[in-house]
């Protein structure tokens, strides 16, 4: 999981590159692959003159193919985005913005957040399925007809879900087929209605979710990693259409939920915690970041908000004064795994558990940042701050320490600022960037300067040739 939201990019830089048609373009399926018909009625409905196209990188070598055909058709002007602010099933608005443009078209899978500024078509691009294989996977998985299942799948084959209803329905009268969605409900949701990641389908067993299994067409991955942790209540099947098999899925959730567990307790043992921001674009992510922020004051925590780009080991192992770190991004890259990390992450619900008293685990995880915010469905309020005295102590699980975990007064005053991070305003962003950066400012030189006009200009030489250890011209000198 770790490599799909954070990454070095050794993988990019040796990725292969050859002249010739992408991968659809190569098929002859561009038309139906990328949807060209639904897209440029898109740009002509919206009079968009300037669009921006996002792609996957795996995508990438379709992508000006794409956007020559688009300006063909709509008159408008494309810009193609090379490289995404942080992940990529995301909408990247900022670099969208910084192009000026006034929609995005967003290829690929997708998480299905909502944006805040910009409108947004996704296409995910048609892979293909092989149906009749996947429903009999089904009903080798299911023997008992009666069975109430819920099928969910991976947006790329979200287009032939309607044919593995019509051949499904007829022998299983208690399946549901969850619908592709984007954006918010329209209004509140029945309790008999599930709305959550991109998928809205309705719940018809009698005891509610927790008698539903659920079947997922696609490959294993992040998408059905949160699926499987969000209704961990739920029994998952799934069928790769890559390699035309179904199985159960065997992943212990009980065992990743532990892992998430310890991770909490790390999270109230610390007493730095690093705010990462992963995402511009995911609607409420300043509310969040506030929310995160607040928390963390109240608990007696010191708290940086660290805008890095895409998280990767280095760039984390530069903050040694921070015990852990918190991600704030999609539900998909929320769960990203930190064990090669010199710190670890944990999730904007993880900390919740840690530092809100009034929040106790019910065996339902949370990924969606948004569900945390007031007003939403798992809001939990603060509880009222008791002085120091009365505050009932508690051991660490991981260090054997007494802890204290009352709540501190909302005007008490803030902790005194650390001297190897600096905050360089109100909202505790930071200044220093690593220990390096440090270093450096306390240095008198830091590296070349121009001295325009200073310098004078003097006729260039050829020096030695060779290597260091034999040049051409030692051993003929004279002395």
């Amino acid at each position: 999981m770790a490599t799909a939201f954070s990454s070095d990019g050794e993988a990019a830089l040796r990725r292969e590159l050859r002249p010739g048609p992408g991968p659809a373009a190569a098929r002859g399926a561009l038309d139906g692959f990328y949807e060209m018909g639904r897209a440029a009625a898109f740009v002509r409905d919206g009079g968009f003159r300037k669009v921006a196209l996002q792609f996957p990188d795996e995508l990438l070598a379709d992508a000006a193919e794409v956007a020559a055909q688009m300006e063909a058709a709509t008159g408008a002007e494309m810009y193609i985005l090379g490289d995404t602010t942080y992940g990529s099933c995301c909408v990247d608005e900022v670099a969208a913005e910084h192009a000026g443009a006034e929609a995005v078209l967003h290829y690929g899978p997708a998480c299905l957040s909502p944006c805040r500024k910009l409108p947004v078509l996704h296409i995910f691009g048609q892979q293909p399925l092989d149906v009749r294989r996947c429903a009999e996977a089904f009903q080798e998985l299911y023997p008992d007809q009666q069975s109430h299942v819920v099928v969910l799948s991976d947006v790329v084959y979200a287009h032939a879900m309607g044919e593995l209803e019509k051949q499904l329905c007829p022998l299983y009268p208690n399946i549901v087929f969850s619908r592709v969605v984007w954006g918010d409900p329209p209004g509140p949701t029945s309790p008999r209605e599930v709305w959550q990641f991109g998928r809205q389908f309705p719940v018809e067993a009698p005891g509610g979710l927790q008698d539903c299994a659920m079947f997922y067409v696609g490959a294993e991955g992040l998408a059905l990693t949160n699926f499987m942790l969000t209704w961990n209540c739920c029994p998952f099947s799934s069928f790769d259409p890559a390699t035309g098999c179904g199985r159960r899925e065997t992943l212990n959730v009980n065992r990743a939920l532990m892992r998430r567990l310890y991770l909490v307790e790390r999270a109230r043992d610390a007493r730095v915690v690093g705010i990462l921001v992963g995402t511009l674009g995911v609607a409420g992510y300043l509310a969040v970041l506030q929310h995160l922020r607040e928390l963390l004051r109240r608990a007696g925590k010191r708290s940086y908000t660290l805008a890095v780009g895409k998280p990767n080991p280095a760039k984390l192992a530069n903050f040694l004064e921070v015990d852990i770190f918190v991600l704030v991004a999609c539900a998909q890259n929320s769960l990203l795994d930190s064990s090669e990390f010199y710190r670890p992450i944990v999730t904007p619900y993880e900390l919740e558990l840690a530092c809100n008293p009034a929040r106790e685990w019910t065996g339902n995880y949370l990924t969606d940042f948004r569900d945390l915010l007031p007003g939403a469905c798992a809001h939990v309020e603060l509880p009222p701050a008791i002085p120091a005295a009365e505050a009932v102590p508690d051991i660490s699980l991981i260090t054997g320490e007494m802890r204290t975990t009352h709540l501190c007064d909302s005007s008490a005053p803030l902790l005194p600022p650390s001297t190897a991070l600096a905050c360089r305003d109100q909202t505790r962003a930071l200044a220093e960037i690593s220990p390096a950066a440090s270093f450096l400012e306390s240095r008198s030189w830091r590296g070349l300067e121009q001295q325009l006009g200073q310098t004078p200009v003097s006729k260039a030489v050829q020096g030695r040739r060779g290597i260091a250890i034999a040049y051409e011209d030692e051993g003929h000198e004279q002395p």
